[in-house]
């Protein structure tokens, strides 16, 4: 279940909200991610995994830990290594340490754009199969580099 969410590590890209199935996370001070229905929580570990940068944990186990444990405790959490360890071992890279081995802080601290993708309306979109989620996305880039190309225009989306 969804414990913590780091505020010294959050980069408020609203990840963690959009990838959650059960609507767990919602906006809180500064558009900082709190955990709003923890009991709604399916500890999927889709949060934890999409975070880039390891700012959420989530602990082992399907209820709510007690309010002095130690899955709470975000310096004990850093200390084991824990605050991204799912995301580590699915592979999908090191997040928060792979951007400080490069010598980056987050994307909009480093001039990056945020590209945000919005879920597509009802029109644009065929029937859910199964267990499917209609959400958008975000991704940070840079044009660093690249010869800059003209952005394409998806039919059906605002251009504003």
């Amino acid at each position: 279940m969804i414990e913590l969410v780091s505020a010294e590590r959050c980069i408020k890209c609203d990840v963690c909200i959009r990838v959650c199935p059960t609507n767990v996370f919602d906006h809180g001070e500064d558009r900082l991610p709190v955990i709003k229905h923890q009991d709604a929580c399916q500890t999927c570990f889709m949060c934890e995994a999409w975070c880039p940068t390891d700012a959420l944990f989530v602990a082992p186990q399907a209820t709510p830990v007690a309010d002095g444990s130690r899955y709470r405790d975000e310096n004990w959490l850093i200390a084991q290594n824990l605050l991204g360890s799912y995301r580590r071992e699915l592979g999908w890279g090191q997040g928060r340490s792979a951007l400080e081995a490069d010598g980056r802080l987050a994307p909009e601290r480093e001039g990056m754009r945020m590209l945000s993708v919005p879920p597509l309306g009802a029109e644009h979109r065929r029937a859910a199969e199964g267990h499917q989620y209609d959400i958008g996305f975000s991704v940070a880039y840079s044009d660093e580099g690249e010869e800059v190309e003209e952005e394409p225009v998806i039919p059906g989306l605002d251009a504003g």
